[in-house]
């Protein structure tokens, strides 16, 4: 920053660029989950310096209201955090609903105004109550009012389609993207 780089670039080319190369060695099991957690660690650092910086180059605010959180059983929040914060730089109102959220916090979200539900699992068991959650706002009566993402390292465009969700996004910038698709921004 201090030599004129954006904070948008040290994000997107330093901070994500770094743990995809994190994730790639540990999938190859090059690493292990303490440097995975310490990379974690050393992103959350550098996000939490970068999000002031992010907010204020938003520029002109998208009119989109989003709910995220990591879903029932699962207390990863590093994924969620990262795309809460590149979806507020983008311009959008975003509430973090934090980790282990039960179905009804979810469908309440939905109820008070989020124009998106966005979920997040990090584990196959956990992945099953983004399903869970899809059939609460059915339930609710909420599922054509509210429009649904999800994402996480485990997650994939086919099991979006298999639960019904509106859209997948495998990483931050791509849920930016995703998010204007699904309110028509783009």
């Amino acid at each position: 920053l201090g030599e004129g780089v954006s904070a948008g670039d040290v994000l997107d080319k330093g901070l994500i660029g770094g743990m995809t190369v994190v994730g790639k060695l540990f999938k190859e099991n090059e690493i292990f989950l303490p440097e995975v957690m310490l990379a974690a660690q050393a992103m959350d650092a550098g996000v939490q310096v970068l999000e002031p910086l992010l907010l204020k180059s938003g520029g002109q605010r998208v009119k989109g209201k989003i709910a995220l959180g990591t879903v029932a059983g699962d207390v990863h929040s590093i994924g969620k955090n990262l795309v809460m914060v590149v979806l507020r730089g983008s311009g959008f109102e975003v509430t973090d609903l934090g980790v282990n959220t039960p179905p009804q916090k979810f469908v309440d979200a939905a109820r008070n105004g989020a124009q998106i539900i966005g979920m997040s699992a990090l584990l196959t068991t956990t992945m099953q109550n983004m399903k869970i959650v899809m059939e609460a706002l059915e339930e609710a009566g909420l599922k054509e009012r509210v429009k649904t993402m999800i994402g996480g390292c485990i997650v994939t465009q086919e099991y979006a389609d298999f639960i019904g969700a509106d859209g997948y996004a495998p990483d931050a910038g791509s849920a930016v993207d995703k998010a204007k698709e699904l309110l028509d921004l783009t």
